[in-house]
């Protein structure tokens, strides 16, 4: 059956020849079997290759089209589409045309540059948007600070917000800490500060933080700013110390009158408001003047008849009512006019009181002074008429134990009556009850009344004033400081008195904020003026540390316990503690150079700002950033050195992306060459050990990579090891030379080595026993050579004095054995 089968077939076969052949119009092929498989292999490749095609754009369009997806469109509008990036020539030309090909050439430059300039249109006025778009968002971040300051009537109020602590602040990344009132401060402090720095004439501090009260539209803070103003508006008395300045009589004499005379214009203020806001009762008219205005508030104060007044009246009003209130008002010519005019009905008043007003520091003569107080303990100390006895009180200075009352019914009237009454000269006449001094006043209203008396937790700014206007400004800033709200306010009240050399500061800065010291007059009170600062400014100083630089600059003249400057402490702790290392200190740049930052218009010397930044910063442990700042302080041996210590612990280590080792080795690569271009060298030794390590760090990077026989050429270059036993002794020596940081790595450093001998030693084994192009004889001299580096290694490991890792010897050992 086969046999037939196999004839049949044959006999097809030469039938079919024969017919091809007959053929003439078809090309004879002629190709043997395998021919025949290859061509068959590739015309079914061709075949599965369009079925799978045809297939997968099958199941995309059932896939698709379930989705609602047109296949067929999108194909042919994929198609449509022109992948070409650069001209092509518009027509295709020969390459024989030169006139097609010059045409072509001529209409693609035209359309590059239309293409060109349509690209710098565009970049043009994208820019131009930039720009202006910056422009407006800058208007709107002016008119949203304004209206955060109370810039404008129309101003949001922001005063009953719960103002965080200042000790336990943790404010949201980003967002700065200080509310409208610091930031309005903050700008004058600015401003106050570039004046310095750049050398113009210093400005009164005083009147840049009194502008921001009346932006605040608050009459408390208005009031605040008017007394403080006023009070320091004294003539300095020539003094090495502040202490000696203040205790003077000069000077304390100034302060009273300044009290008073704030007191006086501020009552008159009153009386006026109260007659303009009254004016059908006050029936206000005639001469205008004082006394007038008097006479229109008495109609409103005082409208009827008061039993036990002395004297007679003057146009309906009690004579001592009138005269009391012209004195209150700080006008001693209309008490003077009322005085002439009823003069016959007083006695010797008269000439006591023209004696009084003729008197440069409003005091009569002893002679004068004692036949008052003779007088009044004779007849009016027990009259009934208030106002007479608060006038002859006041004009004799007599009976302080006397608060009247009736008169003085408002704590304003009360200290202008006892400020009235202080005495500075002592010349022994008078008797304890009729002689009032400053520090018996100071006394009794700090520490025999004090806060609970004048219910200072409700009303803060009366009792500041209270202290304030009897020259206790130390303890005035310190209580106003207690209150949150109006912390700010206290600071720059400290601020403008320290400016003016007014303010009494404590000797240490350990001291509490308010204190007292041995040597001080008893009612002397210093205020620690460091702490009160830091205080202040630790609420914000890691969210704006720029405006914490300006507040740490008043602070250039001070120093601490060890001698420290104060403002370089500060700067100090705050670029730790905010870490704009770059914006304060500045940035170095690739070339080497110093881009500057905020301290460079602060400091003329800022290398040592900055090696005093660097410096806390190596103690705080954070070595990397007090790299940066020895670099910036242009100090290389302490960035070699920080950083010897820096990659000792990690160049054994296997790199990896983002790694400390990686950034590590990023920087010490770009130190290493920056250093190289610009032939910058640190001491010796610390030199040398930093591009040792920097090479142990490449030959441990090889050792990882699987690069055996790259690392072992990085270690024979490096000649760290012995590799033969003639080097021991050598390397033996030369170990003692080498610092901690490379000894610490000594331990991965030999078992590394060993190990790429080992690798070696099992590869050269693996090996064919011998070939044309490697004798025999080349293989084992090889295999002597690495088995003499492996002892070389024992035995250096052991002369070494250093004590290794507990195992290292073990495994050194372990792997020698193998090797033999």
């Amino acid at each position: 059956m086969d046999a037939e089968g196999f004839g049949e077939l044959l006999q097809q076969a030469e039938q079919l020849a024969a017919e091809t052949e007959a053929v003439s119009e078809l090309p004879h092929v002629e190709r043997n079997l395998q021919e025949i498989q290859q061509a068959g292999e590739r015309l079914r490749s061709r075949t599965l290759t369009r079925t799978s095609q045809d297939a997968a754009d099958v199941k995309a369009s059932i896939l698709l089209g379930s989705r609602g997806l047109d296949i067929f469109h999108i194909s042919q509008r994929l198609e449509s589409l022109s992948a070409a990036t650069t001209f092509e020539p518009l027509e295709p030309v020969k390459d024989t045309d030169i006139q097609g090909f010059l045409k072509n050439e001529r209409d693609n430059a035209l359309l590059s540059a239309i293409e060109e300039s349509r690209r710098r249109t565009f970049l043009l006025a994208e820019e131009y948007h930039r720009e202006s778009m910056l422009v407006q968002w800058e208007q709107v971040k002016q008119r949203v600070l304004h209206t955060l300051l109370g810039a404008g009537e129309d101003a949001l109020d922001f005063s009953q917000d719960v103002e965080p602590s200042f000790v336990s602040e943790v404010t949201a990344p980003g967002r700065s800490a200080l509310d409208s009132v610091e930031v309005a401060y903050g700008r004058q402090i600015y401003i106050f500060n570039e004046k310095i720095v750049n050398g113009h004439i210093q400005p009164n501090l005083g009147d840049l933080c009194a502008s921001v009260a009346e932006s605040l539209d608050d009459k408390n803070v208005s009031d605040m700013w008017l007394m403080v103003k006023q009070m320091t508006d004294v003539l300095l008395v020539p003094a090495k110390d502040t202490l000696k300045s203040r205790t003077s009589v000069e000077m304390q004499m100034a302060f009273v009158r300044q009290g008073l005379s704030f007191l006086e214009n501020s009552y008159k203020n009153y009386t006026m408001v109260t007659v303009f806001g009254n004016l059908h009762q006050a029936q206000l008219g005639g001469v205008p003047g004082t006394y007038q205005l008097v006479r229109s508030f008495l109609n409103i104060k005082l409208p009827g008849p008061l039993p036990g007044m002395q004297d007679g009246e003057i146009e309906g009003h009690p004579v001592w009512a009138v005269i009391y209130y012209c004195l209150r008002c700080g006008d001693l010519n209309a008490a003077m006019q009322v005085v002439n005019r009823v003069q016959h009905q007083l006695g010797d008043f008269k000439t006591w009181f023209q004696e009084y007003m003729n008197s440069p520091d409003r005091r009569l003569s002893p002679t004068s002074e004692n036949k008052l107080r003779l007088h009044y303990r004779r007849v009016l100390r027990n009259s009934a008429d208030p106002y007479k006895r608060a006038v002859y009180c006041l004009i004799g200075k007599c009976d302080i134990s006397d608060n009247h009352g009736e008169v003085a019914d408002k704590t304003e009237d009360y200290l202008w009556l006892k400020l009235n009454q202080v005495c500075f000269d002592d010349d022994g006449s008078s008797s304890p009850q009729d002689r009032l001094t400053l520090p018996q006043l100071q006394k009794q209203l700090l520490e025999d009344y004090g806060e609970s008396h004048f219910s200072a937790s409700q009303q803060p700014f009366l009792y500041f004033q209270v202290l304030f206007l009897t020259a206790q400004f130390e303890a005035a800033v310190a209580f106003l400081f207690r209150v949150e709200r109006l912390r700010s306010h206290a600071v720059h009240v400290a601020l403008v008195l320290y400016e003016l050399r007014l303010l009494l500061k404590s000797s240490g800065q350990s001291a509490q904020l308010l204190s007292q010291e041995p040597g001080d007059p008893p009612t002397v009170r210093r205020l620690n003026f460091i702490r009160l600062l830091m205080l202040y400014t630790r609420k914000f100083e890691s969210t704006d540390p720029r405006e914490a630089l300006q507040y740490f600059y008043f602070l250039r003249n001070e120093k601490d316990s060890q001698g420290e400057n104060m403002f370089m402490r500060c700067v100090s702790e705050l670029v730790i503690e905010s870490r704009e290392f770059d914006m304060l200190l500045g940035r170095l740049e690739k070339d080497g150079s110093r881009k500057p930052g905020v301290i460079d218009k602060f400091a003329g010397d800022t290398r040592a700002i900055i090696s005093k930044v660097a410096l806390e910063a190596e103690n705080k442990g954070l070595f990397e950033e007090a790299v940066k700042l020895y670099e910036l302080a242009k100090n290389p041996d302490k960035v070699l050195e920080l950083m010897n210590r820096l990659l000792s612990p990690v160049i054994a280590q296997v790199s990896a992306p983002q790694s400390n080792k990686e950034r590590l080795k990023n920087t010490a690569v770009a130190i290493a060459e920056r250093y190289r271009c610009q032939g910058i060298a640190g001491e010796k030794s610390v030199d040398s050990t930093f591009y040792l390590l920097l090479d142990l760090m490449t030959f441990f990077d090889e050792y990882h990579a699987g690069h055996v026989d790259r690392a072992y050429d990085v270690m024979e270059r490096l000649k760290l090891l012995p590799l033969s036993q003639e080097s021991v002794e050598e390397r033996v020596a030369a170990f003692r030379n080498f610092s901690d940081e490379v000894r610490h790595n000594l331990s991965e450093v030999l078992l590394a080595t060993m190990n790429i001998l080992f690798t070696q030693y099992k590869r050269l084994k693996g090996a064919p026993a011998g070939t044309p192009g490697r004798p025999q004889r080349t293989i084992e001299d090889r295999d002597m050579q690495l088995r003499s580096q492996a002892r070389a290694l024992i035995t250096f490991a052991g002369m070494i004095p250093y004590n290794m890792a507990g195992d290292t010897n073990a495994r050194l050992v372990q792997m020698e054995l193998l090797m033999n």
